[in-house]
């Protein structure tokens, strides 16, 4: 497309927003999956054609999002550019003139980028990232564009959900094995440490994003060494100070027994933790505290792992589960509930006139926009979205960072990312905190947004 808008000499100042689709949720049972029942149509000044599926499966489906991804995004927007090698591919392909690969080759955007704010909760329809850019440049960087943030989307607001219900426990990423690409297993573990745990097992991300990193051992290193008690002593004898035991391979409550039985043999007054990997985890982890308190272990930890997810977790704790932290994984990597999202960018300004698509149950919404947010007794009570130049009530979420291809906002370090998403956790009221019932919240559009969009529809579709 960017090189028939080259051609055609078509490259004037475009508007695309970058927004997460309300999903049409079904009802899935019995590992079958059933379209069965009434679709409710909402078409008003708050709701523009939002399509929901009646049904009662709740699993998957997500109050809030966290916005996440933002800032590698803009640091590989403003490096963008097109090698010799790529540019030689292009031209062995023979679809494209001379003139646009010689265009391809001189490549920077020079564009602005709005967005909100990395870490900030965020609902469907809402403009998450807005390019104003010449058209080519805009287009060229759409699939980009969509790919750098899905993941990182889909994991912080996983990670957000565990996090709501740890009640202040301990949580690190042990996703890596499971993540679809190891590119996927970077973006997990920063998204999951901006969204409130604790670090990750992925030494690579630890090195790339300053992350605290985690590791325990394996079952492999207990088998290789084939005797238990010799293997705790000699990770012992490594790592004094940081020694988390993998209690499981055999008997869990032996294993807890001959962790003890080596740290008194070495002389030690302590030690880190155990690991319980399998089992009954409430009834596993209530006697390991036992036998650790009755020896005196009383500040070693108990860390769990193995197929964890926010809703086991909060079975857990609700079941009095004597666990300091939790190793999640698999479903965590490929947030295994909702692996995906209905994320779009869509062209909504060209030449200063606005533009609308109303594909059915796709609808889009005209114009360069501002979200403003309501609160009510501290919480998030209602978002707002209107034209950019509009001022209402409430406070403007989305920020201008990229001027003219140029920076203008510091990037924040990734600590301060994760506060500022703790922060706004704690903004979201209870019923939209609940992991297990849907509770829906989209933005209203202002008369602006809605009149032009009747106005549009009357012109094109009659």
């Amino acid at each position: 497309m960017a090189n028939v808008y080259f051609e055609t000499g078509e490259n004037d100042r475009a508007v695309f927003s970058f927004y997460i689709r309300p999903k049409i949720y079904s009802k899935s049972y019995e590992g079958k999956t059933s379209f069965r029942g009434d679709f409710e149509k909402i078409y008003s000044k708050s709701h523009i054609e939002e399509t929901i599926f009646r049904g009662d499966f709740e699993r998957g489906k997500r109050n809030f999002f966290i916005f996440a991804g933002l800032y590698e995004l803009i640091q590989n927007i403003l490096s963008m550019k097109f090698s010799r090698e790529d540019i030689e591919y292009l031209k062995s392909l023979n679809k494209f003139s001379d003139r646009f690969l010689k265009y391809l080759e001189n490549f920077r955007f020079s564009g602005n980028l709005y967005a909100v704010e990395e870490g900030t909760v965020v609902f469907p329809n809402e403009p998450l990232v807005q390019i104003e850019a010449p058209l080519i440049e805009a287009q060229i960087i759409e699939t980009f564009l969509i790919n750098s943030l899905q993941l990182p989307i889909l994991v912080a607001t996983k990670s957000a959900r565990c996090y709501l219900v740890a009640d202040g426990k301990s949580l690190v990423d042990f996703s890596l094995r499971r993540t679809q690409g190891f590119d996927a297993g970077l973006k997990v573990a920063y998204a999951s440490y901006i969204a409130g745990f604790s670090g990750t097992s992925n030494l690579l991300a630890g090195e790339i994003y300053k992350i605290p990193v985690f590791g325990t051992m394996a079952h492999s290193f207990i088998l290789a060494y084939q005797n238990e008690e010799r293997a705790f002593e000699e990770f012992t004898k490594v790592y004094p100070k940081d020694t988390v035991f993998l209690v499981d391979t055999y008997d869990t409550l032996e294993g807890v027994k001959r962790a003890i039985k080596v740290i008194k043999k070495l002389g030690l007054k302590n030690f880190k933790g155990i690991r319980i990997d399998s089992g009954d985890l409430v009834s596993l982890s209530k006697k390991a505290r036992e036998i650790l308190d009755n020896e005196g272990f009383r500040d070693t930890v108990i860390f769990a792992s193995g197929g964890l997810n926010e809703y086991k977790i909060e079975k857990l704790l609700k079941e009095g589960a004597k666990i300091d932290g939790f190793g999640v994984g698999t479903e965590l990597g490929v947030s295994a509930d909702l692996p995906y999202l209905d994320c779009v960018y869509k062209i909504v300004e060209y030449k200063g006139t606005p533009i609308v698509k109303f594909s059915k149950n796709k609808i889009t919404f005209p114009y360069k926009k501002q979200i403003y947010r309501a609160f009510k007794d501290g919480k998030i009570y209602k978002d707002v979205v209107s034209h950019y130049n509009e001022r209402l009530e409430g406070e403007p979420l989305v920020k201008e960072y990229i001027k003219d291809g140029r920076l203008i906002r510091d990037i924040p370090y990734i600590k301060d990312i994760r506060d500022y998403t703790i922060s706004q956790l704690k903004l979201l009221p209870d019923n939209l905190k609940d992991i297990n019932k849907y509770h829906k919240f989209l933005p209203e559009f202002t008369p602006k947004i809605v009149d032009t969009i009747q106005k549009l529809k009357i012109k094109y579709l009659g």
